[in-house]
């Protein structure tokens, strides 16, 4: 079984290896239901119990497919992490957050709905919406809260001015950002704040989108729906860069007798006790893979010989493309 991990001062004790369902509903092209249930339910088998969500994700069609996935399963087994806010159309469009207080309350509202539970573990604005203060958004998940609604208070990609002030009017559990070795913007400031405030976080894009999974390739042809089509890190003449470190990594995973995905997590794993990275098996094959990360030992010399591998800022192309960069508060 996993070993657990805390979300810091306040928050909850999780498994210290997350599952991110945001692939089981067609980020990443088309994925097959039955067997996004079975990896569900082989992530519970294996003793993952957090489970991360958007109400956002397939326009809610993934907090639907985790209701079906977890009917019958004892509430207090897993914990979900939710994020709300983000504006969509139905052409799939991305339109802004909204993080107003009343809309916080709706979102709420229509997620316990759809995932058919009495409370969420740890609610999270997907981003900061520049025209409401972060203040009057934590605020009304602090009400529901103490109504009961929700168990805890997360941020999403945003910057250590505002985990400060988010804080000061409710303790933060965690923060949810990008971390990986291609993507270490957060080591600068953000880091260093969640350590001083007591702060957890779960590292999501551990994997860069399967960039540095080992298993993509520079001919590789990202599907229809595929949100990698356009990704700057996969686009052609960066790809070719990004995955001659992908093969650096690859000898350093071998020394180790890993994968080159378990080295990746590992990786990030090690970097802080307060840290739980996610990870976006869409299959149990994946899942199996990623699983043992957490058994890979990582010394100061290996830690060292992956830093030669893939030094800080190595990646070629931002992580999200143009029209997204500016919603983040930090970027690569």
């Amino acid at each position: 079984m996993i070993q657990t991990r805390t979300l810091g001062r306040t928050g909850p004790a999780v498994s210290a290896l997350g599952l991110g369902a945001m692939g089981m509903s067609g980020a990443y092209g088309a994925a097959d239901r039955t067997e996004s249930i079975a990896t569900v339910h082989a992530a519970l088998g294996a003793g993952v119990t957090l489970i991360d969500t958007g109400d956002f994700y397939g326009m809610g069609d993934n907090e639907l497919l985790l209701a079906e996935a977890l009917r019958g399963r004892d509430r207090d087994s897993y914990e979900l992490s939710v994020k709300f806010g983000m504006l969509r159309g139905p052409d799939g469009s991305f339109n802004g957050m909204d993080g107003r207080p009343e809309a916080v309350k709706t979102f709420l509202a229509y997620s316990l709905t759809r995932l058919g539970v009495d409370h969420i573990d740890i609610y999270r604005p997907a981003r900061l919406d520049p025209a409401v203060p972060i203040e009057e958004t934590v605020g009304a998940i602090k009400e529901m809260i103490d109504a009961g609604y929700v168990r805890h208070l997360g941020l999403s990609e945003v910057d250590a001015a505002t985990i400060r002030r988010a804080h000061a009017v409710h303790p933060v559990a965690d923060l949810q950002i990008e971390y990986s070795l291609l993507s270490r913007a957060v080591e600068a400031e953000v880091l260093p704040t969640l350590r001083e405030l007591g702060i957890g976080m779960t590292a999501y894009g551990v994997l860069s989108r399967g960039l540095i999974s080992g298993h993509w390739t520079a001919d590789r042809v990202a599907g229809p729906g595929d949100a990698r089509a356009a990704s700057p890190r996969f686009a052609g003449g960066n790809v070719e860069h990004n995955l001659a470190l992908v093969e650096a990594l690859r000898r350093v995973a071998a020394t180790k007798g890993c994968t080159v995905a378990q080295l990746a997590i590992a990786w990030v794993a090690v970097q802080e006790p307060f840290i739980v990275p996610l990870v976006g098996a869409r299959t149990r094959e994946r899942l199996a893979e990623a699983l043992p990360a957490l058994d890979v030992t990582l010394t100061a010399d290996d830690l060292a010989e992956i830093e030669k591998a893939v030094p800080a800022g190595a990646a070629r192309g931002d992580r999200y493309p143009a029209a997204f960069m500016s919603s983040l508060g930090v970027g690569n």
